[in-house]
């Protein structure tokens, strides 16, 4: 039976098996089988889904970020006043906080009029979920391990001058302060001003 995974979006995915053009196999998700059905997973590699809901191999290494780290961004997420419009993930050596792109649910709701008497109630329900369903989401903040030992991080936030790029803040301690500090800046002005 072919490796399948179903993403956070509900699609359904095969991984798949080709060759690279100097002869190497080459593994990937598509939505249909393709190439050489694969029925199982390689050694030494895992099925990984990005925030935006892309499915992808990748290396089985040794995670560097313990899990009460990524509590603890999670945990300042959720004190946000607006905790639906971030999510975090968590990349080998960093926690990324992702903010969601465009109009959030109850912008759009109020905005077609949804909440008016007479309407069905889990029509708004609907629009939520399908929301969260389809968001796209980009990096805007990061919490980079800098001392392994001491558990200390760095913390980075994304700069939109001229390119879009990383700008190192100068802040620097254990995540769940950092988070605490930075993560009420997130959808502010106070946000652009940090350095």
């Amino acid at each position: 039976m072919p490796v399948t995974y179903t993403s956070r979006k509900g699609l359904t995915y095969y991984l798949c098996k080709g060759v690279t053009k100097t002869g190497k196999p080459r593994y990937y998700f598509a939505r249909e089988p393709q190439g050489e059905p694969v029925e199982e997973i390689p050694a030494g590699f895992k099925i990984g889904e990005s925030v935006n809901g892309l499915v992808f191999l990748e290396k089985d290494r040794p995670a560097q970020i313990h899990p009460e780290e990524v509590a603890a961004v999670q945990a300042a997420v959720r004190r946000h006043p607006r905790p639906r419009s971030y999510r975090v993930n968590v990349k080998h050596d960093r926690i990324e906080v992702y903010e969601q792109v465009g109009p959030e649910a109850e912008d759009l709701i109020k905005a077609l009029g949804l909440y008016e008497p007479g309407l069905p109630d889990n029509l708004a329900d609907r629009i939520r979920a399908e929301r969260e369903r389809y968001a796209q989401w980009t990096p805007v903040l990061r919490f980079i391990l800098a001392d392994a030992t001491r558990r200390t991080f760095g913390a980075q936030r994304m700069h939109y001058g001229g390119q879009t790029e990383w700008f190192d803040l100068s802040a620097f301690g254990p995540v769940d302060q950092l988070a605490r500090r930075l993560i009420p800046t997130l959808g502010t002005d106070r946000f652009f001003e940090l350095y």
